[in-house]
């Protein structure tokens, strides 16, 4: 199929919608193939413009197609949204993606290779982790809180468990002290987990000089410093730290016209788990300048004297973003003002 100027691939586990056009634009072929056949399409298909959503699986399938050749577009979804005429199926889709994909100010997501995708497997692995421990950790706190038994939050405190246990004496059944050896035995299993995970993060952060570069910066520690790599695409392809911060979801919504400036609350719309560390690298950073004390007259000691503490530790997460960026693209490490 010479003609074919853009493929555009609907993606799924086992069956794929592709849509073929010519330059023009104009639809050759949309239809469903399976795997093997997509496979097969792509290996016999002449070089040509690959686009597909960036979405699950689309990294891999992006890795593939540059192998064979061909240039990849991963578009992601909210811009391929407009594009979608009338009722929303599988071809509709396909079409919508080879329209979006020629758009010229079309931006588009950088191909990870599976080395970035790794990291990023480690670090929602570690996160998976802690919340299943959390889980695991309030069940069994509203378990003993059904025979008076009350434990403090966090994971710290689970020692008290069996002294509490031990002093109940026979009003703990014994089905119930077998459940929570279960309990404590899994919750045990899963920490010695995360701290393995959490080990593997700091010993990165020695041998990686980017992820050394980043701990420089206040507030960033090894596992934010691991989502930065993870997650985020090279800081070169942003034209300034705002670009970066707004990439992140750390800049107000805007509904400005007519010349007017309005500004709302912060957009979350962007990388969910580098906003959410940088937010708490920066809340501890404001928690620990508060009982240090903090000159007045400095940039933070102002903001956190007239805003409340969230506002200012995501005021800060900005400002960090944007520090991240800087020292990121310079290859340089952070130095205070």
């Amino acid at each position: 199929m010479p003609d074919v100027h853009v493929l555009a691939i609907d993606l799924a586990k086992r069956s794929f919608q592709v849509c073929g056009t010519d330059r023009g634009g104009a639809v050759l072929f949309n239809r469903t193939v399976s795997r093997t056949k997509l496979i097969q399409l792509l290996s016999a298909q002449p070089p040509c413009i690959v686009a597909m959503e960036a979405c699950a699986t689309s990294h891999y399938w992006g890795r593939f197609a540059q192998g064979l050749g061909h240039d990849v577009r991963l578009v992601p979804p909210i811009y391929v949204k407009p594009f979608v005429k009338r009722q929303k199926n599988d071809a509709a889709d396909a079409a919508a993606i080879a329209e979006a994909a020629l758009r010229p100010n079309m931006h588009c997501v950088a191909v990870k290779s599976a080395e970035h995708q790794a990291r990023a497997v480690a670090f929602r692995t570690h996160q998976c982790f802690v919340r299943q421990r959390t889980q695991l950790i309030n069940a069994l706190r509203g378990h003993l809180a059904e025979f008076g038994l009350i434990v403090a939050q966090g994971p710290a405190h689970l020692k008290q468990i069996i002294e509490l246990l031990d002093e109940a004496g026979p009003e703990v059944p014994d089905a119930v002290r077998e459940i929570v050896r279960l309990y404590l035995d899994q919750i045990d299993v899963l920490t010695r987990k995360i701290e393995e995970l959490h080990r593997r993060l700091r010993d990165a952060t020695q041998e990686n000089a980017e992820m050394r570069r980043l701990c420089t910066v206040p507030g960033v520690g090894p596992v934010t410093a691991g989502a930065v790599l993870a997650f985020a695409p090279d800081l070169r392809a942003f034209s300034s730290g705002r670009n970066f911060a707004a990439w992140l979801g750390l800049v107000p919504k805007q509904r400005s016209t007519g010349g007017k400036t309005r500004l709302g609350g912060v957009s979350k719309m962007g990388q969910t788990d580098i906003r959410k560390l940088l937010i708490v690298g920066a809340m501890s950073r404001i928690r620990w300048i508060i009982r240090k004390g903090v000159l007045p007259d400095s940039w933070l000691g102002q903001l956190v004297g007239r805003k409340p503490r969230m506002v200012a530790a995501v005021a800060l997460a900005n400002k960090m973003a944007r520090i991240i960026w800087a020292i990121m693209t310079r290859e340089e490490n952070y130095r205070m003002a």
